[in-house]
């Protein structure tokens, strides 16, 4: 096992800003006078309603009635003590009054255990309940306010942040206000009463040891605050871990094609390196605090014997030594068992500060509110007046600047310019994503920002340029355009939006499940679905962002036709590249550097020759050579046979292209049987910190004997007044005795700060190590793994977040915590034994009771935790989707849907299992406090008997009952650790089910061929494929085709015909039936990571990642530190350079969550520069140039020609003009190749290619 103890540093950022030192360290002032990031005690349960509040007034009553009963116990002890000592001289029998009165006090014992019994099982109970039900209003209450936040938030927070925080810290909150509070309820009032019987008893005494307790409040304290400002560094620094972890597995084909996977497995490590750091920092802290209340204790006790005993030798004072002193000590002993309690606490109110704080943020557009204006119905009247606008999260570069524009009712109006001139931008504004710095947008008359937001997105149907789908059926995709729509017309919109043909082909038709962010279907099958979600809401406003890119020709001019008819009696707005698409527009704007330039119809702006000409007439110098050869093909052809043709390719169904379609099946078959995982199997994974744990556990061992070593000393001094007429030597000893103790006190002081440095340690790498492993391992796995539904990007950061963290708390500091009270425990048990076997056998007769009882509550817990876990993966799915897609949430107005899915998966773990949950947990508690009370009544009854038969001296008694009281405190204490060990193994099961998995394909593997020499020719070899779930579907079928070196070979065909299938088989991100060949090698024989090295991709939806340009560039190369000029470079290649040197921070520039920060086309040529700099043997360009404008797509084109050369080059285009140039154009339907040849030929055959290239002349013909 790899050794990740030492923290990895990560790579330093290669490309960043300079930071002024002032600045700086006026920053670091800042952060210093920064108030804590911590919520109030009370605050902390804002979300309490009356059933709530009830439940914990009631169990906070329980707890203070259960934490009398100590106190009780301690003043029937004391009473004993004195009888004991008074009754007898030293080593006597006790006479039969003495016996009597003990068998009354065994009934107190009794009564005291019944009082417990009921009152811990009220506490417990209670307060788990309440906070299981205040829990889910948070988790609920936050997502909402996520939700309900304007777009401007998402474009500076993190998606995978938020995911963490929902899962991870709200955990921590739940924790923090269940079970535990109402412990430290118990414990403080066990203090209170034991303090006020002090009083009443003996005040000179009490108020001696309680001139200690400024120091334990102060270092509670100090301590406090210590761990809270660390437990909020940590989870910050987790929700880092977790938002890098969401990032890489949202976009795992990129990362897996690019060889990315060891840069991001450090990048994540290193985030979980500095949450290591706090970890152990936190659990010293922890430990020092614990360590100095025991130090504060045994001082105490030390202070108090030695007072105790001057004050009862002065026999005027009437002290004596039973009431008093137990009181005292007992009710000390309670702080230190508090002092966990109190930390969970404390933990909790720190989680709870960030979660708090993005609940309490008003968002500037809140989609939820209920403010403004609600029009019955709009014209469609749209006014841009000049508008000003930057994106906040980039004040400084000026988008708009002064744009004013005029749209009349049911006006068609299209929006031309180059990439990121400010296009979709002003889409954006309309739908009131952002508000202009500058400037008024209306509708009707009606500035936006006085209507109601939600009602006003309800008129405006969207598609944009990458449309997203969610992970569910196609016929709810089309739903959630509208939410009362019926079947019927869901049907009509798919017919209109030319997507009826294919989903009627599917298995499962318009109940075909989409795929996480639609990967089970190709580009233009989602743009299909997209445009019929649209279309289905019937607006009375149309925004179409380049809403025909990802289709093929035949779907275009159907959906185009579809689209026209659609914009007819409704105002639309149109932004597109192609300005085919656009000629009978009633009004072209052409947009240049953020303001309108020019305006008009196409026959205006042509005779102007300004903006819009120059951008026409590079689109017919494109087209140009296209036409003539078309021109000259097709006289000869009868219109009516151009136009049969052309609808026998439309009306053929094909499958989809890549992913799997999972059908529904049975839930029971889908629950996985997990195998228990021991915990020794988890510790073997902590081998090279054994060294550590195996000290951390002699310091636990140690800081255990402490007690049983106390219980001997104890029963020392109790039997010491027993000797009469000799007050000096009474003294004597209590001096001696009470310097003992101090001397445990430091003993304990020190190996507590062991403890927690030792297993804190241990424990904060094993966490690390099983988050590292854990990612590594999602990652080694194939990517049909990812295409499952339940290995989908939320419900893996989900378990990333939660299985390692569930395993934390049964590991580390808690480890030493059970090592000392085993010890505490053991050596009890011992003393016990030399002291009085007898006696010590009739109470571990009756231990098993108690064992059995916390077997059962774990047996019962663990269960519960499996099955919530679920649930909450299912809910962080829905809240991840949601959030990585707000913008698409946004436009469609389903917030309310996506809020509804949440509850409705949280609603499972809340129901009847949560009421049996707290029932199992309190009765379990309640039963093993009170079997202590019922062991000290059956003990304390049988050694009064035993004294009277002479088998035991009283010293005997108490020594046995004060060790055996200790080890029961002990037992209790570690068997409230059952519900987190329970969620352990649940954890370490789920863990070590990923750990143990064996990819079909393993990204990892160190097997294979690595060729010297790579030429670059390939083969298909009648390769077949379906993809596993769907072995009925075939997607290739007996695919069969040669590629030479250097050859640049087209795939051309209608969407879903396998081409992209294709191209991800290349990269061996599948495997087929029958295998195809690299340079007479078996693809499976190769490398898989060589293999990927030798692959360039420039995919349809290119994926960039959260930081700067230079790195998503650099990202072509994970295997060196790529230097700037070699960057800028490729950059000046792709056609991009340009664009970023006029950006303030230059390469420097962060692109933003998925590239957000950057229009389409500069997205895509950054992908293009990423390529380029690969320098691969074979280039992918799986339509590399869709999302660009004419300009960059000339270009870009004119780049990629040029790194064409001297590759093999395998591209997939829509626009048959980009590819008339290839060695061998291969027409693809059904997964077969039904022709290939050069353009020429292939045009000279009028088939298949023929009518495709028509039938796209038809559509740009002027």
């Amino acid at each position: 096992m790899e050794d990740i103890d030492i923290e990895i540093a990560g790579q330093a950022p290669k490309y960043s800003t300079n930071v002024d030192v002032d600045d700086r360290s006026h920053k670091e002032k800042e952060k210093k006078s920064k108030p804590p990031e911590i919520v109030g005690p009370i605050t902390i349960f804002r979300y309490a309603d009356g059933l709530d509040i009830t439940l914990m007034v009631f169990g906070t009553i329980a707890a203070v009635v259960n934490g009398v009963c100590l106190p009780l116990m301690s003043l029937v002890f004391g009473e004993m003590s004195d009888g004991f000592v008074s009754g007898c001289t030293y080593q006597e029998s006790l006479c039969k009054e003495t016996i009597l009165c003990f068998f009354v006090f065994a009934l107190y014992y009794v009564g005291i255990g019944a009082t417990a019994l009921v009152f811990g099982y009220l506490q417990i109970s209670f307060w788990v309940l309440a906070a299981a039900r205040q829990t889910k209003k948070i988790r609920k209450t936050f997502f909402h306010a996520i939700l309900g936040q304007e777009l401007s938030w998402f474009d500076i927070s993190n998606s995978g942040e938020l995911n963490t925080r929902l899962t991870e810290d709200i955990n921590k909150i739940n924790d923090g206000i269940g079970d535990k509070v109402v412990q430290l309820f118990q414990n403080m009032s066990t203090f209170i009463v034991g303090i006020v019987i002090g009083f009443v008893k003996g005040w000179k005494l009490t108020l001696v040891i309680l001139a200690t307790s400024p120091l334990v409040v102060i270092s509670a304290a100090f301590c406090s605050k210590m761990i809270i400002t660390l437990t909020s560094k940590e989870l910050t620094a987790y929700a880092k871990a977790g938002a890098v972890a969401e990032e890489v597995l949202s976009s795992v084909r990129t990362v897996v094609a690019f060889g990315g996977q060891e840069k991001e497995i450090n990048r994540y490590t290193s985030k979980l390196g500095e949450a290591k750091n706090l970890g152990i920092k936190k659990a010293i802290a922890s430990k020092l605090s614990l360590g100095f209340l025991y130090l504060i204790i045994n001082g105490c006790y030390g202070l108090g014997f030695w007072y105790g005993t001057t004050l009862i030798l002065d026999e005027s004072s009437g002290y004596t030594i039973g009431t008093v002193f137990f009181c005292v000590t007992f009710s000390s002993y309670c702080l230190g068992t508090a002092a966990p309690h109190f930390e969970t606490f404390s933990i909790a109110r720190g989680a709870a500060f960030k979660v708090f704080k993005i609940i309490d943020q008003k968002p500037a557009i809140d989609s939820f509110s209920s403010d403004g204006y609600k029009l019955d119905h709009i014209k469609g009247t749209l006014e841009f007046n000049n508008i000003q606008f930057s994106y906040p999260s980039r004040p400084d570069v000026q988008v708009l600047k002064g744009l004013s524009l005029k749209i009349d009712s049911g006006q068609t109006v299209a929006l031309v310019g180059s990439s990121g001139c400010g296009k979709s931008t002003t889409v954006q504004l309309l739908q009131r994503f952002y508000d202009p710095q500058e400037g008024v947008i209306t509708v009707d008359g009606h500035d936006i920002k006085s209507l109601n937001v939600r009602h006003y997105r309800e008129f405006i149907g969207v598609v944009s340029q990458e449309p997203v789908l969610f992970g569910t059926t196609i016929r709810n995709n089309i739903r959630y355009g509208r939410e009362d729509v019926t079947d019927e017309e869901i049907e009509n919109a798919a017919k209109e939006a030319n997507a009826y043909d294919f989903i009627m082909g599917l298995p499962d038709k318009f109940n075909t499940l989409v795929g996480e962010r639609g990967a089970q279907m190709s580009g233009g099958q989602k743009q299909r679905i997209a445009i019929a979600r649209a279309l289905v809401r019937n607006p009375k406003i149309l925004l179409l962002d380049e809403a025909t890119s990802a289709l093929d020709t035949e779907s275009e001019s159907v959906v185009q036709a579809a689209l026209e008819k659609a914009s007819k009696g409704r105002t639309t707005l149109v932004i597109a590249h192609r300005l085919s698409t656009i000629r009978t527009a009633n009004v072209i704007v052409a947009i240049a550097d953020g303001a309108v330039a020019e305006e008009g119809t196409h026959a205006e702006l042509m005779a102007k020759r300004g903006v819009y000409y120059s951008l026409y007439m590079l689109c017919l110098l494109l087209c140009q050579e296209m036409r003539s050869t078309i021109l000259t093909k097709t006289k000869s052809l009868p219109p009516a046979k151009k136009s049969k043709l052309f609808y026998m390719c439309l009306t053929l169904p094909f499958p989809p292209k890549r992913g799997k379609v999972l059908m529904p099946q049975n839930p029971h078959i889908l629950q996985d049987v997990l195998e228990s995982v021991s915990f020794l199997k988890l510790f073997r994974l902590n081998k090279s910190e054994w060294p550590f744990i195996l000290l951390g556990t002699l310091a636990a061992v140690i800081n255990g004997a402490s007690h049983p070593i106390f219980s001997i000393i104890f029963a020392k001094i109790v039997t010491i007044f027993s000797i009469k007429d000799d007050p000096e030597r009474i003294q004597h000893e209590a001096n001696i005795f009470s310097i003992i103790f101090a001397v445990i006190g430091g003993v304990c002081f020190i190996t507590c700060f062991l403890q927690g440095f030792l297993y804190g340690r241990s424990g904060e790498i094993l966490t690390m190590r099983l988050r590292h492993m854990a990612f590594k391992a999602m990652l080694q796995q194939e990517i049909s793994w990812f295409d499952d539904k339940k290995n989908n990007t939320g419900a893996l950061t989900t378990r990333l977040a939660t299985d390692a963290a569930q395993i934390q708390t049964a590991t580390g500091s808690r480890l030493g915590v059970i090592a000392q009270n085993i010890s505490s425990m053991g050596l009890s048990v011992i003393i016990s034994f030399i002291y009085g076997w007898e006696m010590t056998l009739l109470i571990l007769v009756m231990a098993p009771v108690l064992a059995v009882t916390g077997m059962l509550e774990t047996s019962a817990l663990t269960g519960f935790a499996n099955r919530d876990k679920k649930e909450l993966q299912q809910a962080g799915k829905v809240a991840t989707e949601a959030v990585e897609n707000i913008r698409t949430v946004a436009s469609l107005t389903r917030e309310n849907t996506f809020e509804q899915m949440y509850e409705e998966n949280l609603q499972k773990p809340y129901r009847s299992e949560i009421i049996q949950k707290a029932q199992i947990y309190g009765s379990c508690y309640a039963f093993s406090q009170a079997f202590m009370y019922f062991t000290y009544a059956a003990s304390f009854r049988f050694g009064a008997y035993l004294i009277t038969v002479g088998r035991m001296t009283p010293e005997g008694v108490f020594t046995v009952f004060s060790a055996i009281a200790y080890g029961a405190m002990a037992l209790g204490e570690t068997l409230t650790f059952a519900p987190e060990y329970a969620k352990a193994k649940s954890g370490a099961a789920h863990l070590f089910a990923l750990f143990e998995r064996t990819p079909a394909i393993d990204s990892y593997s160190q097997e294979g061929d690595k060729p010297a020499t790579f030429k670059g020719s390939l083969e298909f070899c009648d390769v077949s494929f379906t993809y596993s779930s769907r072995p009925d579907v075939p997607i290739l079928q007996g695919l069969s085709l040669q590629v030479e070196r250097g050859q640049t070979v087209a795939f051309v065909g209608s969407s879903g015909c396998g081409k992209s299938t294709s191209v991800q088989l290349l990269q061996r991100f599948y495997d087929p039936l029958t295998g195809q060949l690299f340079d007479g090698i078996n693809a499976k024989c190769l490398n898989i990571q060589w293999l990927r090295s030798q692959i360039g991709i420039v995919s349809q939806e290119p994926v960039l990642f959260d930081c700067s340009i230079a790195e998503n560039i650099a990202y072509g190369d994970n295997s060196r530190n790529v230097p700037l000029d070699e960057i800028q470079e490729v950059a000046k290649a792709a056609n991009i350079h340009s664009f970023i040197e006029e950006l303030p921070e230059k390469y420097n520039t962060r692109v933003g969550d998925k590239g957000t920060q950057l229009s389409g086309g500069q997205k895509q040529r950054i992908a293009i520069a990423r390529a380029l700099l690969r320098q691969p043997k074979i280039l992918l360009l799986d339509e590399a140039t869709s999302a660009l404008d004419n300009e960059s797509e000339k270009m870009v084109q004119q780049a990629l020609d040029q790194a064409r050369k001297g590759r093999t080059c395998i591209v997939i285009a829509h626009r048959l003009s980009t590819v008339q140039n290839a060695d061998v154009i291969v027409v693809i339907n059904n997964g077969k190749i039904i022709e290939q040849g050069t353009h020429n030929q292939l045009m000279a055959k009028r088939e298949a290619y023929f009518n495709l290239v028509n039938t796209q002349a038809q559509t740009q013909n002027l």
